[in-house]
């Protein structure tokens, strides 16, 4: 049986059959700058789903902060799943100076988690707040992390460079999703239920190949 072997081959051919499905279903799309254009296609390749041509969406200039936070070289992101984590390209970020955690498999975040009546998400976001430098939140799979970092925002708190908003799901996962959208947080954010980790990961993955080919 013939077929691809080369996994960058595979890739081309797939952003290809991607370009080809909207310019025949949805010819009318216009993308408001090239690496947004590269983001919605990124997830669209991740998860087959071409919904995201509307779902996905980017507020408060939030492309020009993450090249911001990206290019700066002193931030850390943090990130609600260890699967988030996993799929966020590393050499790239160890290569821009870009630190990165995730505390959802801490033991003492589990313990203040049963103490405090809440999500370890939550109190994840709790001891991001207390790291210094600037920061980028990657959610994928928690509402309540996004409450949590809306709430410590608003009491001024916490400050973050920008949010990805994915969280996938039927519980506060589109509600959690809407008050990103609308608060000033510069965002991007996949409306509605639709979401995951493997799409929050892509995003951040589609920026960071964006600044690596620039800089070639």
């Amino acid at each position: 049986m013939d077929y691809i072997r080369n996994p960058q081959m595979i890739e081309t051919e797939s952003f290809k059959i991607i370009q080809g499905i909207i310019d025949q279903d949805f010819p009318n799309f216009v993308y408001s700058s090239p690496t947004e254009e590269q983001i919605i296609k990124r997830v669209i390749h991740t998860s087959a789903d071409f919904d995201y041509l509307k779902n996905l969406v980017f507020s408060n200039d939030v492309i020009v902060e993450l090249e911001k936070f990206f290019l700066a070289g002193s931030g850390t992101i943090f990130t609600d799943t260890t699967m988030a984590l996993s799929g966020i390209n590393k050499r790239v970020l160890d290569k821009l100076g870009i630190r990165y955690e995730c505390y959802i498999a801490d033991p003492e975040v589990a313990e203040q988690a049963k103490i405090k009546g809440m999500t370890r998400s939550m109190v994840g976001i709790e001891r991001a707040a207390t790291i210094a430098g600037p920061k980028l939140f990657v959610i994928g799979n928690a509402p309540t992390a996004i409450f949590k970092l809306l709430e410590l925002i608003e009491r001024g708190e916490l400050e973050a460079a920008a949010v990805i908003g994915a969280p996938v799901g039927f519980v506060g996962a589109a509600e959690s999703k809407e008050a990103l959208f609308e608060s000033d947080v510069p965002a991007i954010v996949a409306r509605g239920r639709k979401g995951g980790s493997n799409v929050a990961a892509a995003i951040i993955n589609a920026m960071l190949y964006q600044l690596v080919e620039r800089e070639n």
